[in-house]
C-alpha cells in the first residue's frame, strides 16, 4: 500500500514516515500543498495524509483540486485546528477522515486502516442492479422503475452495502462500522431508524420489497424473504 504523506513540519513528517514504514507501507512524504498535489495526481496512491496548515498551498486548497479531478483517493487531514465547524467543513470539503493534532501514533494507524480497507472495495462496474434498482455509482444515485430515489450521502452509502451484499444478513454493528465507521452500543436504535427511513423510499412506494429484517439478526437485501 501507498500513501502520501504532504506535512511541512519536519519532526511531525519525519514521524509519520517512519512510524508508517515500521508499520509495512511504501511512504512518500512531501513537504508543501502543490510538491504533494503534484505527486497526487501523476502517481498512484492508496491514501493521502495531509495537513491543513502548509506554506502555499493549503490543505482545503489541495484537496479541492483533487476532487475537482475527479480523484477519489482517500484523504485523511492532519491538522491542530480541533473546532467542530473546522472538522465538519474538512469533511464536507471531501474528506473521509480528520485527526487533530498532537495525536496518538496507534490510533493514526488504525484510521489508516480503516480507510485502506474501505478504499480497496474495488467497484467492478459503473452501476449495481438487483431487479427493478438500480444504483448509478459515479453519481450517487438510485433509482426504482427509472424513478429517482432521493436519497441522503449515508442511505445511498447504507442502500449500496446491502445491495453488494445480496442475499446476506448484515448485523447492525457490520451496518455502524460500515457506513458510519463506528461502534453503536447494542441497544441502540439508530441502524432501526436508518433502515426504517431508507425503506419509506425505497421499498414503500413500490409494490415488490427489497429489504428485508431477519429477526434477531439484522437485515438484509434481496427479492425474496
Amino acid at each position: 500500500m501507498r500513501i502520501l504523506v504532504i506535512e511541512d513540519e519536519v519532526k511531525i513528517g519525519d514521524y509519520l514516515r517512519k512510524g508508517l514504514e515500521e508499520a509495512g507501507f511504501s511512504i512518500q512524504l512531501c513537504r508543501t500543498g502543490l510538491d504533494g498535489y503534484h505527486a497526487a495526481v501523476t502517481e498512484p496512491f492508496d491514501l493521502v495524509i495531509l495537513d491543513v496548515m502548509l506554506p502555499d498551498a493549503d490543505g482545503w486548497q489541495v484537496l479541492k483540486r483533487l476532487r475537482d479531478k475527479d480523484l477519489q483517493v482517500p484523504v485523511m487531514f492532519l491538522t491542530a485546528k480541533d473546532s467542530l465547524e473546522d472538522k465538519i467543513h474538512g469533511l464536507e470539503s471531501g474528506a473521509d477522515d480528520y485527526l487533530v493534532k498532537p495525536f496518538a501514533f496507534a490510533e493514526l494507524l488504525a484510521r489508516v486502516r480503516t480507510l485502506l480497507r474501505r478504499g480497496t472495495k474495488q467497484v467492478l462496474s459503473d452501476a449495481l442492479v438487483i431487479d427493478d434498482l438500480k444504483l448509478d455509482l459515479p453519481r450517487r444515485r438510485a433509482s426504482r422503475q427509472q424513478k429517482r430515489l432521493h436519497l441522503t450521502q449515508k442511505e445511498f452509502a447504507l442502500l449500496e452495502l446491502l445491495v453488494r451484499h445480496r442475499g446476506e444478513v448484515l448485523t447492525r454493528s457490520l451496518i455502524a462500522s460500515q457506513v458510519w465507521d463506528m461502534n453503536f452500543d447494542s441497544d441502540t436504535n439508530v441502524i432501526d431508524v436508518a433502515i426504517r427511513r431508507l425503506r419509506a423510499k425505497v421499498d414503500d412506494p413500490f409494490e415488490l420489497k427489497l429489504i428485508h429484517t431477519v429477526r434477531g439478526m439484522g437485515y438484509k437485501l434481496d427479492t425474496e424473504e
